[in-house]
């Protein structure tokens, strides 16, 4: 599954537009490389996302093709995430 997509998905981030303009401009890395929109996710990666000076860090647990709301958050573990990328994210929910 592409990047965006992935992240729109789990509902890390809200829109499919914003979550592509992130790793457009290069605030998100996967496994450590910065990511574009298309890089393809697999279960196992970390994901770091930084928006100024707000960071969040996540483990991929599984890429389904969709997905209900109530289960967008088994998707991944969190591994790191500052209080206002954890209010962002549970917003959505």
């Amino acid at each position: 599954m592409r990047l965006d997509k992935y992240l729109k998905v789990s509902r890390i981030i809200k829109r499919r537009t914003v979550a592509n303009e992130a790793c457009s401009g290069g605030r998100v890395t996967l496994n450590g490389k910065v990511a574009k929109p298309g890089a393809e996710v697999k279960p196992g990666d970390i994901m770091t996302i930084r928006f100024g000076d707000h960071l969040g860090r996540y483990e991929i647990l599984s890429v389904p093709a969709t997905v209900r709301k109530e289960g967008a958050a088994d998707l991944y573990r969190i591994l790191e995430e500052d209080a206002a990328m954890a209010s962002e994210r549970q917003a959505e929910e």
